[in-house]
């Protein structure tokens, strides 16, 4: 079965993007199904959203679930062979789905499917150095992994990827960053493909999906999760002496950036860099990503 609005449904996981949102639906096939996940209890989101969307189901977390979970809630509620896992922060182009289907008529076999970021100068893909040669400028190519603000997948290869180590598509104990390479390396280990569709366009305005207002307290939390979520992820695949070794030089220049940052009473500095120094040493120790952002939901 091949994809078509019909049988695709996209996920968007949202929290305080009320200020972005609206340009991600917006520019989203309105024949096509949305879920919205929103990480708090905010009903007048939730009542707002799907009385100007018909097509938008918000339910709430109650609780700031992060990106993995939030997504894999999303995920339990469609019903469609593939969904397009969306952060709100991104605006399709015209072209975005029809592209997406026509590209997955060509593709013999597919797990993941993935939209071009219009920004060159930050690929939203990796590939090995040795494969660029492969690459053409309007054809569908591989790549080891995508970055997890678009990605569509399809559903029935997917969960085959569970298993005890993982019974979650999307592996829980990351709350940001790193789960969709989880993803990705995973799908690979499983000799399964990952595409490109370079003629899909998409705009990722980056690190938009919280309204700025909370610029401070969420910045806090992204650098504490993504020494945390390195650790882990390293742990995970490659074995704690190795998260441990590769992730100390942060953890110095953290320790070392800190203090400077205090001599010279630079306190929003220090904190960010105390927060980096933090993710270290609770992934050292084992402990979960409990770090949440200090904002009421």
């Amino acid at each position: 079965m091949s994809i078509s609005r019909q049988n695709l449904s996209i996920v968007i996981v949202t929290f305080k993007s009320e200020k972005v949102i609206h340009q991600c639906i917006s520019s989203i096939d309105n024949n096509i199904e949305i879920i919205v996940i929103e990480n708090s209890n905010n009903i007048e989101f939730k009542q707002d959203i799907e009385k100007k969307y018909k097509n938008v189901k918000c339910h709430l977390s109650a609780k700031n679930l992060g990106m993995g979970a939030g997504n894999n809630l999303g995920l339990s509620y469609v019903k469609t062979d593939y969904v397009l896992i969306l952060n709100p922060d991104v605006i399709l182009d015209n072209a975005t789905i029809n592209e997406i289907i026509l590209a997955s008529k060509k593709i013999e076999s597919f797990t993941i499917l993935s939209p071009l970021s219009i920004d060159n100068k930050y690929p939203n893909y990796k590939i090995r150095a040795s494969k660029n040669n492969s690459i053409k400028i309007h054809e569908p190519f591989k790549v080891e992994s995508v970055d997890g603000f678009a990605m569509l997948i399809n559903k029935k290869k997917i969960e085959k990827l569970k298993d005890n180590k993982n019974p979650n598509l999307f592996d829980e104990n990351f709350f940001m960053y790193l789960e969709n390479d989880d993803l990705c390396k995973r799908v690979i280990d499983k000799n399964e493909n990952i595409y490109i569709v370079p003629d899909s366009k998409i705009n990722h305005l980056g690190g938009k999906a919280a309204d700025n207002k909370y610029f401070e307290e969420i910045e806090l939390s992204r650098n504490w999760h993504w020494i945390w979520s390195k650790f882990y992820f390293t742990k995970k695949h490659n074995g704690y002496l190795i998260a441990l070794i590769q992730g100390l030089p942060n953890f110095c220049s953290a320790i070392l950036k800190m203090i400077f940052y205090s001599m010279i009473n630079n306190k929003s500095k220090r904190n960010v860099y105390k927060n980096r120094a933090l993710g270290y040493t609770n992934a050292l120790f084992g402990r979960s990503s409990w770090y949440r952002p200090k904002i009421d939901i």
